[in-house]
């Protein structure tokens, strides 16, 4: 029987919806010593592309996986093992798990958790939820986006916590009528959605409007929020690109919306064509295009954005993560320095506007890191 030190990389599920990967290039070869939270592998979905993450140190034993193959959920990618286990192990460890054609943990993992929908009111708010962990956290996506912004953060995080990413009003599968669209009016909302879900502590963490929202919700009830993770937020400075925001919202067509949808990473290539579709046929949804202007005519004034939280975020006195990507098109970097003492910052280098995305690993890993302070 292989050792139990003997850990299988498998194609993960990134998002709900995923049920196949494409394999791309590996990031370290045979024999190449790893730690835990490295990245060893890409792999190429509809949507995006991200890097695997192996979860324990050891050698990569078997590069099992080829480049350009496509794989379901759960197929076996690699193999990470200690020199001191034989080959003979691996080769038995890599046959057994190919032959079992019927794997428990794939067929739970290719099920998976489903989206849930809870009434606020007047509002039908869509969130996925993932995890046990005693604590509890929320994640909060920007403007245009939805919960699977998360995808490659959500497992990751729900490792510890139990852990809901949400649809903001207006956005994914939540109601499209936002009322006011304005910070108070979101702020209501995931309130009254925290004691809908009984949560009376929870670990904010909020993406560029999602991160004033958290900052906000923060400021107003500080026996509430227990910590706070502020990614690229809005609210901690007056310049944001205001081009990109009206772009985004106007643009019809895919030809007009992919440029827009580029600026939010660094490496553009990320932006796949599905993920432009995707985004316009979310966009064509009755009422989406009028709820994105409400919000966006609450959120900016003339070219400055008109909510300004960065009082909130030196008055209040829990624990704050900020993380910014350094080649962010979208809100300057610049807004992740000069901070007070209960406030980490971190800017992370080759990374855009949507560095939970595109720099996941060292974003993943540095939440875990503050939540476990």
């Amino acid at each position: 029987m292989p050792d139990k030190s003997v850990i299988p990389v498998t194609m993960p599920k990134w998002g709900f919806a995923m049920k196949e990967g494409c394999v791309g290039d590996w990031l370290v070869t045979e024999g190449e010593a790893v730690e835990a939270g490295s990245e060893v592998l890409d792999v190429e979905t509809d949507k995006i592309a991200g890097a695997i993450e192996v979860t324990h140190s050891g050698i990569l034993r078997r590069a099992v996986a080829q480049s350009g193959e496509t794989l379901p959920i759960g197929a076996l990618l690699g193999v990470i093992a200690p020199a001191s286990v034989p080959d003979s192990e691996i080769d038995e460890f890599v046959l057994q798990f190919q032959n079992d054609s019927v794997r428990e943990e794939a067929a739970a993992e290719d099920s998976g958790p489903q989206p849930e929908s809870v009434k606020t009111g007047d509002v039908q708010i869509n969130l996925l939820r993932l995890g046990t962990g005693d604590r509890t956290a929320i994640l909060l996506h920007g403007f245009g986006g939805d919960l699977n912004n998360w995808l490659f953060n959500h497992p990751v995080l729900a490792e510890q916590h139990t852990v809901y990413a949400v649809d903001l009003p207006g956005h994914g599968s939540s109601s499209k009528s936002v009322g006011e669209g304005n910070l108070t009016s979101m702020v209501a909302v995931m309130r009254q959605l925290l004691s809908e879900l009984k949560i009376d502590q929870v670990d904010l963490v909020g993406h560029s409007m999602g991160g004033a929202i958290a900052l906000q919700l923060a400021g107003t009830e500080p026996g509430l929020v227990q910590s706070l993770v502020l990614i690229a937020s809005a609210g901690l400075g007056p310049e944001i690109n205001t081009g990109y925001l009206k772009g985004f919202t106007e643009s019809q067509s895919r030809r007009e919306l992919k440029p827009h949808v580029q600026q939010l990473f660094n490496d553009s290539s990320l932006v796949t064509r599905q993920m432009v579709e995707d985004v316009l046929k979310y966009k064509r949804i009755d009422g989406v295009q009028q709820s994105l202007q409400t919000i966006l005519d609450s959120f900016i004034e003339g070219e400055k954005q008109s909510v300004d939280l960065r009082e909130a975020l030196e008055r209040i006195r829990i624990p704050s993560l900020v993380i910014w990507g350094a080649e962010d098109r979208i809100i300057p970097a610049d807004y992740a320095t000069a901070w007070p003492d209960n406030v980490e910052a971190h800017v992370l280098q080759n990374c855009g506007h949507m560095v939970h995305m595109e720099g996941a690993a060292a974003v993943n890993r540095l939440i875990l890191d503050f939540w476990s302070d």
